[in-house]
């Protein structure tokens, strides 16, 4: 646009130059007249040419401008990448040694019916957590569900898995396996990153079941999730009160080197 009226003017100049030599010749007062105009006219075109170039200029150091801050969140981007991928690492490693500790707990884990939160003494009526434990071993109707609902965490289908813990919960209320449910869920939701809900399950258990062999790992499971949401204070707290109430349980021992590390 610039060189177009560049050259619109340039071919001003040149009629009005013609139109000068004929005034010259001819000393005609009308052509006088009309070089007057267009030397008028120039001058516009100048003044409107010299706004546009500066208009020009200004949009050159604008993109210039934006250009370096593009240039500068870029580099804030890839220190923000770089910071990411180490987080990402370390929960990696924090996640790979919560599935060797979680392997070891599978290899030890009871078949339902006599798992260790079953009560030796099937003739003798038991009360865990405040719910009545029956005095007998599991059904095959109980066993068969619960198996499926744990066959479910061990391939990793954890949604899948908290559903049917949860149905096994609702239909078997008086079931020795009714603490193991409740630990395998809240392990689920750790297993899915969701820590708020795993730290709420694993509460819940210890709580209501507080007798129950799984309660002392609930406990350990409620630290590594207060952990990974940066709750450290919290989360050395329930090592502690975990050493207090379950002393010479494996998880205290863990519990006892991880406040030692």
């Amino acid at each position: 646009m610039i060189m177009y009226l560049r050259a619109l003017l340039l071919l001003s100049v040149l009629i009005i130059s013609c139109n000068s030599s004929y005034a010259a010749l001819f000393d005609d007062k009308g052509a006088q007249q009309e070089r007057a105009a267009q030397q008028e006219q120039i001058k516009i075109l100048e003044t409107r040419i010299t706004k546009l170039e500066e208009m020009n200029n200004q949009a050159i150091v604008r993109l210039h401008n934006q250009v370096e801050e593009l240039r500068h969140e870029l580099s804030k981007l890839n220190g923000q990448i770089e910071v990411l991928a180490n987080d990402i690492e370390l929960s990696q490693n924090r996640q790979k040694d919560f599935y060797i500790d979680l392997d070891g707990r599978l290899r030890r884990v009871e078949q339902p019916g006599v798992t260790s939160d079953t009560i030796s003494d099937t003739n003798s009526s038991v009360v865990e957590g405040g719910l009545p434990v029956s005095n007998t071993v599991a059904t095959n109707d109980e066993n068969s569900d619960y198996q499926e609902a744990f066959g479910m965490f061990k391939i990793g289908r954890f949604k899948g898995a908290i559903s049917k813990f949860k149905s096994f919960i609702k239909n078997y209320p008086t079931s020795k396996l009714i603490p193991s449910s409740h630990y395998w869920i809240g392990n689920s939701y750790y297993a899915m990153r969701d820590f708020k809900s795993a730290i709420d399950v694993q509460k819940e258990l210890v709580k209501d079941f507080p007798d129950s062999a799984k309660a002392p790992d609930a406990m350990l499971n409620i630290a590594s999730s207060q952990k990974e949401i940066n709750q450290e204070t919290a989360a050395k707290e329930t090592l502690k009160d975990l050493i207090a109430k379950y002393p010479i349980s494996d998880a205290a021992e863990k519990a006892k080197l991880r406040l030692a590390n």
